[in-house]
């Protein structure tokens, strides 16, 4: 396929750039800075400002399908950074006719409990609170979205560098945890799971999770 892939040089975006490209997919790496990214017959590289709706558009056009991995935690006023980036990235993936998006999301919307979410629990970190919030804003941005082909993947409470093994679980709005009540996923096999979606859509206008 020919994918757009936004935020590929950060920590889970370069993972989904390994994984698209070993697949054999096309991707147009969308990035703030391009000698952050490999050589690769299969990868085109394009530094963009994602807030700039038309020019996103533009380079958008002629995809079948937007991955974004875009995330505001560089920046001082993250949260607003990434929402606007967000609304963006919807903006130019509807206006360049790409119906379907797949975005990255956050474990702080998973339900933990009926009605409660990970994000609003005493133990939650505070310094994951700003990002988690965002994160939370976009799931409920797409969801008011029912002419777009969206998917949002939630990783599991801990997302770290590890191995691809290709044996997870999948679920739905709810936090996974193992029987020792552990939630954990490696950056990966998230990979694996998101682009196991791209080419088998599940969870077309949903969001999902995965953990071991």
């Amino acid at each position: 396929m020919k994918i757009a892939l936004i935020g590929a040089t950060g920590f889970i975006g370069a993972k989904l750039l390994q994984e698209a490209l070993s697949r054999g997919h096309q991707v147009t790496a969308l990035v703030q800075h391009v000698d952050k990214l490999p050589q690769h017959a299969q990868l085109t590289p394009v530094a963009i400002d994602v807030q700039d709706t038309a020019a996103l558009t533009a380079r958008l056009t002629g995809h079948e399908a937007v991955l974004s991995a875009f995330s505001g935690h560089a920046q001082a006023n993250g949260f607003d950074y990434y929402l606007a980036g967000i609304k963006s990235i919807v903006a130019a993936t509807k206006a360049a006719g790409v119906t379907r998006l797949l975005v990255v999301g956050g474990a702080g919307s998973l339900e933990v409990a009926p009605g409660v979410q990970l994000i609003d629990t005493p133990e939650f970190p505070e310094q994951w609170k700003a990002s988690a919030e965002g994160a939370r804003q976009a799931l409920n941005l797409l969801r008011q979205e029912p002419s777009l082909a969206w998917t949002m993947l939630s990783p599991a409470a801990m997302i770290a560098p590890g191995q691809r093994t290709g044996q997870f679980r999948l679920g739905g709005d709810q936090l996974l945890v193992d029987a020792d009540g552990n939630s954990t996923i490696s950056v990966e096999d998230y990979a694996v799971a998101l682009l196991d979606e791209l080419e088998q859509p599940r969870h077309v206008g949903a969001r999902f999770t995965v953990a071991y």
